[in-house]
């Protein structure tokens, strides 16, 4: 299976509308894609209309060309062509781009397990965190004795020692 990331640009005017298209794409379009070989499909629309597309397929090209052979992907992307910032069909304009970095793949290559572990245990050689050191005790500050207070007899005693 092979992961495709692409990017378009959706003309910034019309983000609102083409995310209420994509809430809810025709059944027939679904269908489509599913039956032509894309899986995982999800795309991702930031605030200044760059769209970014992700999925899994066995071939990107073949997928490609199931869909375009397929009469809904041609009324689709008509509707659609009017959101993009570039002329022509918007499936036909995605930059495909290349993949520098993929979790599961490095931990296989590591010889790490790719699902999550009870513990993170620390690699050998690297320090662990140190615990904080128990504070001190900090010194309590000795209680203020209003001057107004009678004074007991140990009170006097102090003072007439100091």
């Amino acid at each position: 299976m092979t992961r495709v990331c692409f990017v378009s640009r959706v003309r910034p005017d019309r983000l609102a509308e083409y995310r209420e298209r994509h809430a809810a794409v025709w059944p027939e379009m679904l269908a489509a894609l599913r039956d032509t070989g894309w899986r995982d499909y999800a795309l991702y629309l930031s605030p200044d209309g760059l769209l970014v597309g992700h999925l899994h397929t066995d071939d990107y090209a073949a997928a490609q060309a199931a869909m375009a052979r397929t009469a809904v992907n041609a009324r689709w992307q008509a509707q659609m062509a009017e959101f993009f910032v570039d002329d022509g069909n918007p499936d036909e304009g995605f930059v495909v781009l290349d993949e520098v970095f993929h979790l599961e793949e490095q931990l296989r290559a590591a010889g790490l397990p790719t699902d999550p572990q009870p513990t993170h245990p620390q690699p050998a050689g690297l320090p662990t965190d140190p615990q904080p050191a128990p504070s001190a005790p900090r010194a309590q500050p000795a209680p203020q004795r209003d001057p107004n207070a009678p004074q007991s007899p140990q009170d006097e005693h102090e003072e007439q020692d100091r």
